[in-house]
């Protein structure tokens, strides 16, 4: 099997400090998003939602750029994997998974973000 894509959480912090563009995806729960998030410049897409409205639950512009960079986030970097996987699949090219999620975020990189 081949491994997926993966970016460090220092990779992502340097990305989002040199303004680079790229979406950064958070598959987390909204009731998770009041414990630790990023700010508004992430786009988040529950899986709950992508689970049951598959393609329909990404906002349109993401649907017409398959190219565009695309790093996957969640709290630890499992359900995130899932979902790098799955748009792979659907032919998005340019995916990869935040290793350890929000969660070695706050602990690596910003311990502001929040913890749970």
């Amino acid at each position: 099997m081949n491994s997926l894509p993966a970016m460090t959480v220092e990779e992502v912090a340097r990305k989002r400090a040199a303004g680079a563009d790229f979406v950064l995806l958070d598959v987390r729960e909204p009731h998770e998003l009041d414990r630790a998030n990023l700010g508004d410049e992430v786009v988040n897409v529950p899986l709950s939602e992508i689970a049951m409205n598959q393609l329909d639950a990404f906002p349109p512009e993401m649907l017409d750029d398959k190219d565009a960079e695309i790093v996957v986030m969640c709290h630890h970097g499992n359900r995130s994997a899932q979902v790098t996987a799955w748009l792979r699949h659907n032919g998005w090219i340019n995916v990869s998974n935040m290793t350890g999620g929000i969660d070695a975020y706050a602990r690596q990189v910003d311990g502001t973000v929040g913890r749970y």
